[in-house]
C-alpha cells in the first residue's frame, strides 16, 4: 500500500495507508471476508443497505457473521470502503457441477467447496493396491479430529504406543478410515472438518457450513476415475459417526449408504444430560476442539503445525480464518437451555428422518462418552426400509465389537462395493490386533462374511436383509466360549427386534415405589420418605477420568462405584423374580416430588442385585427439575422434552419425570431390581454434573404407594435369557459391587 503525502499550509503531512478491503465470500447462511486491514472496523450490510453484522477485522486479516438469511447482494465495508459484491448461500440449491470436477491423488489433498474454502483431505488406497488396481469401492471419514494427516496410520499407532508419537500421523481415532476400510478393501478419503488441521474456514460444531461441505465432498470424490460406481459411503466411530447423518440428511445423489457408529441425537443430550451441564467429558471434548481450532503454527492439531512449518502455503493459508471461531463455552454459557435456533440443525435426529440410503447405525448403552442416548435416531430412521441396528452393553469403543464389525464389514462390501463378501483373513488377524491393544483382552474373531457362498450381489443383499432391524448383544464381556477371560468383547446371546422399543413391550411394565424401600407390582399405602442430595457425598465419577481415554474400555476398569452414604440418597428394592424381565427401550422414573428449593438436580439409576449379594450397574437418568414439563411426544416409557422454558418447582408435590437412558439387560429370575435416586455423580465413568453443591441443605421428599411414585420399565413378554447368569465383574461397561442398602431400606 504506497503512503501518499499531502502539503497542509506548506507543511508534509504523511496521509494514513490506504485500507485493504480484502474479499468478501457467503457460506451456507454466513459471510466471511479474508484479506483486510487488520484493525480495520468493517461492517456487513445486507441487499437493502441495512447493517447486518460489524466489528474489526482481526489481526490475521479476516471476519465472520453468522446466521443470515440466504440471498444476493452483501457487501463489506472496510474504514468506510465498500467491497465486492456476493451471495450468502442456501445450502438447498447445489453448486455448478464443475465445482465437482477436481482431481484427487493417493496422499493429501484440498477439495474446494461451494463457498470457495479448502478442506484437507488424504486419498488412503487399499491395503497392498496401487492406481492401476482401480477403480475401488471408496469411503468417506469426515471428522474434525487429526484425520487428514498425511503420514501412515500403522507407524502413527506404533510410535503412540512407544511413546514417540509421529505429529504427522493421523490420529488413532480416526482407525475406521485410516485402517480398518483399507484392510477390508476400501479405498477411504479422510476429510478434515472445516476451521480444523489443515482445513480452511472456521471452526463450527457442526453448523450448516460444516453440513454441506459433506455433500460436496461425497459429490467431488464419486467423480474420480478410480472410484468404483461413482458411487461412495461414509464411515466413522464418534465424531466420524455423527458428522454422517446430516450430511446423509442432506442427500448428496452419489452417496450410497452410511456406517455411523458410537454417535449422539443431539449435542445438548450429551453436553447438558437432564439439563445439566456435563462438565466432564463433553466439557473437556469442547476444550480440545477449541484449542484445535487455533491457527498453526502457533496452535492447532499437530500435523497442521508441522506442515505450516514446512511451507505448505495451502494449509498456511487456511489458517486466516481461524481467530473468528466461535467461543463455544461462551456459547453454553449464554445458552443453558436448548436454544432451538443454536441446536436445532446441529441435531442429529433432525436430519434423520430425511437419510434415504442403507443406514448401518451401532452404539453401545453405556457410552461413557457421547452417552446411551444415541437410540433415539433409531426412531426417526422409521420411513428408511433399509436400516440395521445393533446395540451392546459397553463403553465408547464396543460399538467395533467382532459380532458388529462383522456385518458392518458386509454391508459396505453389498451396498457401497457392490460385491458378495468374502472371507478377508486380513481383517481378522487386524482386529484381534485392535481389541487387544484397545481393551487388554483379544475378543471372539471377526466373521467378515456369513454370505461368501452367495451367487449375487442381490442373494448376499437379501441374505443380509434377514437381519432384524433391531439386534441387540446382551452380556457382552462375559461369554465363556471364547478366549480372553472376563470382560472380552464378545456377547454369548442376541435378540432382535423390528423396531425400538420393541412394539411389543407396549406402555411399559410399571412398578410401585414404597414403603421400606421396597419397589411392587401393586402400589401400598400411602407415604413419603424425605432425603438430601449432595453430590459430594461420594466420588463424581467411577473412574478417574473426564475426557477421553482408553481405561473404560479395558477388559477390567478399575472402577470405584461407591454406594450411597447416610441420606444422600433413597433406593428401591424388588422382590427376587420369579421369571426373567428383559428389559429393551427407553424407560422412566416418574416420581412425585417435593423440594426445600425452588429447584434440584436429580440421578436415578436402575441396577440388578443379583442372589449372590453383588450389584450390577445398568443405566441412570438425570434431570434439573425446573426443567421438568414434558411435551406432546411424551411417551409412558419415554417423557421427552424441549429443555426451554424453567419452572421453578411450587410448594407441595408435583410430578417430575426423570427420562432413563435406554436399556437392554435382562434381570433374572432370583435377581431383584433396584431403583437408586441421589444428586447427579458418582455412577458414570467420565461425565461429571455442573450442579450446585448443596452440601446436604436441600431436602426432597417422595411420594410413595398409592398416588405416589413409580417406575415404568420396556419389559418385553416373553424374552427369556439365553444364557445362565454370569459373573458380575467383567461386564462391558457395566460396573459391580456388592450391594449396600440405603438408610431407607431399598
Amino acid at each position: 500500500m504506497a503512503v501518499v503525502t499531502l502539503l497542509v499550509f506548506g507543511t508534509a503531512v504523511p496521509a494514513r495507508a490506504a485500507t485493504d478491503v480484502g474479499r468478501g465470500a457467503g457460506s451456507v447462511t454466513q459471510a466471511y471476508l479474508l484479506g483486510a486491514t487488520p484493525g480495520a472496523p468493517v461492517v456487513l450490510h445486507d441487499a437493502d443497505g441495512d447493517v447486518v453484522g460489524s466489528g474489526r477485522v482481526d489481526r490475521l486479516g479476516s471476519f465472520l457473521v453468522r446466521e443470515l438469511p440466504p440471498g444476493p447482494g452483501y457487501r463489506f465495508e472496510v474504514d468506510g470502503e465498500p467491497g465486492n459484491a456476493f451471495a450468502v448461500l442456501d445450502g438447498v440449491t447445489p453448486p455448478p457441477s464443475s465445482l465437482y470436477r477436481q482431481t484427487l491423488r493417493p496422499g493429501l489433498n484440498y477439495i474446494r467447496v461451494r463457498d470457495g474454502v479448502t478442506l484437507a483431505a488424504v486419498v488412503r488406497l487399499p491395503v497392498g493396491k496401487t492406481m492401476a488396481d482401480g477403480p475401488f469401492p471408496t469411503v468417506i471419514e469426515y471428522s474434525g479430529y487429526q484425520i487428514a494427516a498425511p503420514h501412515d496410520y500403522v507407524l502413527g499407532a506404533l510410535g503412540a504406543l512407544a511413546r514417540h508419537p509421529d505429529p504427522i500421523a493421523p490420529s488413532t481415532s480416526t482407525v475406521l478410515g485410516g485402517l480398518v476400510a483399507p484392510t477390508a478393501g476400501f479405498a477411504t478419503v479422510n476429510v478434515q472438518m472445516r476451521g480444523s488441521g489443515c482445513s480452511g474456514g472456521a471452526f463450527d460444531l457442526f453448523d450448516y457450513p460444516t453440513i454441506y461441505d459433506g455433500y460436496d465432498v461425497v459429490e467431488t470424490v464419486a467423480r474420480q476415475p478410480w472410484v468404483a460406481h461413482h458411487k461412495v459411503g461414509m464411515v466413522g466411530i464418534s465424531f466420524s459417526g455423527i458428522s454422517q447423518i446430516a450430511v446423509a440428511g442432506t442427500r448428496p445423489p452419489s452417496l450410497a449408504a452410511i456406517a455411523p457408529l458410537s454417535i449422539t441425537d443431539d449435542l445438548y443430550s450429551t453436553g447438558f444430560p437432564g439439563g445439566i451441564f456435563n462438565t466432564g467429558f463433553a466439557n473437556s471434548w469442547i476444550t480440545e476442539r477449541q484449542a484445535d481450532a487455533r491457527p498453526a503454527p502457533a496452535g492447532g492439531q499437530p500435523y497442521a503445525r508441522e506442515l505450516v512449518r514446512s511451507a505448505d502455503r495451502v494449509c498456511a493459508a487456511n489458517q486466516r480464518l481461524r481467530l473468528q471461531t466461535q467461543d463455544v463455552k461462551q456459547l453454553i454459557a449464554s445458552n443453558p437451555t436448548r436454544t432451538p435456533s443454536l441446536f436445532d440443525h446441529r441435531a442429529p435426529a433432525a436430519w434423520a428422518s430425511r437419510i434415504e440410503v442403507p443406514v448401518f447405525l451401532a452404539g453401545a448403552l453405556q457410552d461413557e462418552q457421547t452417552g446411551p442416548q444415541w437410540t433415539a435416531i433409531i426412531e426417526r430412521l422409521r420411513g428408511n426400509p433399509n436400516v440395521w441396528v445393533k446395540a451392546v452393553n459397553g463403553a465408547h469403543i464396543d460399538s467395533l465389537d467382532p459380532q458388529i464389525l462383522g456385518p458392518w464389514n458386509e454391508f459396505l462390501n453389498i451396498f457401497v462395493a457392490q460385491r458378495v463378501p468374502r472371507a478377508n483373513p486380513a481383517l481378522t488377524a487386524l482386529m484381534t490386533v485392535v481389541y487387544e491393544v484397545q481393551t487388554g483382552t483379544p475378543g471372539r474373531l471377526v466373521v467378515t462374511s456369513r454370505f461368501a457362498d452367495a451367487p449375487s450381489v442381490a442373494a448376499a443383499r437379501s441374505d443380509f436383509a434377514r437381519d432384524p432391524r433391531v439386534q441387540v448383544f446382551f452380556g457382552s464381556g462375559t461369554d465363556t466360549s471364547v478366549a480372553g477371560g472376563p470382560g472380552s468383547v464378545s456377547a454369548p446371546w442376541s435378540a432382535g427386534f423390528g423396531a425400538w422399543p420393541p412394539v411389543s413391550a407396549g406402555t411399559g411394565t410399571r412398578l410401585f415405589l414404597g414403603a421400606g424401600g421396597h419397589l411392587t407390582s401393586a402400589p401400598s399405602a400411602s407415604s413419603s420418605v424425605s432425603f438430601r442430595p449432595d453430590p459430594a457425598a461420594r466420588p463424581v465419577g467411577t473412574l478417574d477420568v473426564v475426557g477421553a481415554s482408553p481405561l473404560p474400555w479395558l477388559a477390567l476398569p478399575p472402577y470405584n462405584w461407591a454406594p450411597v452414604p447416610g441420606r444422600a440418597g433413597v433406593s428401591f428394592l424388588s422382590a427376587p423374580r420369579v421369571t426373567d424381565a428383559v428389559a429393551v427401550g427407553p424407560a422412566s422414573l416418574d416420581l412425585r416430588l417435593a423440594s426445600s428449593a425452588p429447584d434440584t438436580d436429580l440421578q436415578a439409576t436402575i441396577s440388578e442385585v443379583r442372589p449372590d449379594g453383588r450389584e450390577t450397574y445398568v443405566t441412570s437418568g438425570y434431570l434439573r427439575a425446573s426443567l421438568r414439563r414434558v411435551n406432546s411426544a411424551a411417551t409412558p416409557l419415554n417423557p421427552t422434552r424441549d429443555w426451554i422454558d424453567p419452572q421453578p418447582l411450587a410448594p407441595g408435590f408435583q410430578t417430575v419425570r426423570i427420562a432413563l437412558d435406554p436399556i437392554a439387560y435382562p434381570f433374572r429370575a432370583g435377581s431383584r431390581i433396584r431403583v437408586t435416586i441421589t444428586a447427579p455423580g458418582g455412577d458414570r465413568p467420565s461425565w461429571r454434573f455442573g450442579t450446585p453443591q448443596t452440601g446436604g441443605r436441600v431436602v426432597d421428599t417422595i411420594a410413595l404407594g398409592a398416588g405416589g411414585s413409580s417406575l415404568v420399565l420396556p419389559i418385553v413378554p416373553g424374552l427369556r435369557a439365553a444364557v445362565p447368569l454370569g459373573a458380575c465383574e467383567g461386564l462391558r461397561g457395566q460396573p459391580c459391587r456388592p450391594y449396600i442398602r440405603t438408610f431407607n431400606g431399598g
